[in-house]
């Protein structure tokens, strides 16, 4: 898990602009990080391995590569078998889970505040997502999508948004009060947030096999 005792200059503010966006807490930019990676210097370099932003950075790195070597493999697996117009829609599947993978793994985010207010410990955003994301996926046809932590104004306490896309074997209060409990579990005993809040939207119908089927359009607040 991604912890830091220091939130870094920029934890007190959002990014301005586009440029900003990718500098990480620690003063490095994802450009940065990704060039270490790609050119094998970020084994050798004591900041990737202390630093929890690059550390969380480089874990999408990897996520992204993996699903990216396994993507091609499969489009030219389904081009072989069953021609040119399979092979685009996977392609766009491919584009569409690539960009969700970017959004959701390669920008670790704010640094949260955990446990109490003077203990001066933190803990990134994007771990503290994945945390979550991992304990809504273990939900029996359930998979976690886009996840965000807001931090409640003027509290030690965060309020969390989790999309899913479900098979809807049961209704959408009852499917969004079990996501809403692995949440506020993990927040618990596996993150240490105080959480105030969890909002469930599902914004996609997953099939017998569990791949997406349509869309929903249920969203519950609590």
């Amino acid at each position: 898990m991604a912890l830091s005792a220091n939130p870094g200059p920029n934890s007190g503010r959002e990014p301005e602009s586009a440029d900003e966006a990718e500098l990480l807490p620690c003063g490095r930019t994802l450009e940065e990080v990704w060039d270490a990676w790609d050119e094998g210097r970020a084994m050798g370099d004591p900041h990737y391995a202390a630093c929890p932003h690059c550390t969380a950075a480089l874990h999408g790195l990897r996520t992204l590569d993996d699903f990216v070597r396994t993507a091609r493999t499969t489009e030219a697996e389904e081009r072989h078998v069953d021609g040119h117009d399979v092979a685009g829609r996977a392609a766009e599947a491919v584009t569409a889970r690539v960009m969700d993978i970017v959004r959701r793994e390669l920008r670790p985010g704010r640094p949260l505040a955990m446990g109490e207010p003077d203990e001066e410990a933190w803990i990134v955003e994007a771990a503290a997502a994945r945390a979550f994301r991992s304990a809504v996926d273990g939900l029996r046809g359930v998979h976690a999508g886009s996840c965000r932590i807001v931090p409640d104004p003027g509290r030690a306490t965060v309020r969390v948004r989790v999309e899913v896309a479900a098979d809807l074997t049961r209704p959408v209060p009852e499917l969004a009060d079990a996501v809403r409990d692995r949440v506020l579990a993990a927040a618990q005993t596996a993150v240490g947030l105080e959480v105030s809040a969890v909002d469930v939207a599902v914004v996609d119908i997953l099939d017998g096999s569990e791949r997406p089927g349509g869309a929903g359009n249920g969203e519950v607040r609590g």
